[in-house]
């Protein structure tokens, strides 16, 4: 398993499939299947190059894990005025973080979020991020590796609002402002 920045287009069909699947995975009984089943998990030309032009700027913000050729999980990390406005002005948003369900429990997830981790600048307090209620495997997941839920919100999906936590990982002092 090789964790990597984002290269290229080529990655991002890889993302995206991961992305569907681990939606749909994580939220079946969470979110309608309608809602579901919107999410692409086999991504035309289109849809792939829609994904890049929303992240190419940020490619070394961008982690990929690919083993064989085949991308397994990734992580976008963001900073500064690419954030939510629930990020602090000295924190990251950990936008994204998604494994492929065939790999859940194999430690690529943890892998990404701690080299993630270790690109941040080190005048960063913490880390935040957003997830839909509901996410058994994600709560699990975060609140292992030290997060601690510290609010809760909504996010807006088509015609309907579904709630939300928040989650913060404070980065160790020891590691950082020095």
């Amino acid at each position: 398993m090789q964790i990597r920045t984002l290269k290229g287009p080529d990655d991002i069909a890889g993302v995206v499939r991961t992305h569907g699947l681990a939606w749909r995975e994580a939220y079946t009984g969470v979110l309608p299947e309608n809602v579901l089943e919107q999410v692409p998990t086999n991504p035309n030309p289109d849809v792939v190059e829609r994904w890049y032009e929303r992240v190419k700027t940020d490619r070394d913000r961008f982690l990929v894990a690919v083993d064989d050729g085949f991308v397994r999980g990734y992580a976008y990390f963001r900073w500064g005025h690419k954030t939510k406005e629930f990020v602090g002005e000295a924190e990251a948003g950990l936008k994204e973080i998604y494994v492929h369900p065939d790999d859940w429990g194999k430690g690529i997830g943890t892998e990404l979020l701690h080299t993630g981790l270790e690109m941040l600048p080190k005048d960063l307090e913490a880390v935040s991020l957003e997830m839909l209620s509901g996410n058994d495997v994600g709560s699990q997941f975060y609140e292992a590796r030290g997060f601690e839920q510290i609010d809760e919100r909504t996010y807006r999906i088509g015609e309907r609002s579904y709630p939300t936590e928040i989650y913060r990982l404070s980065l160790p002092d020891s590691d950082r402002n020095h």
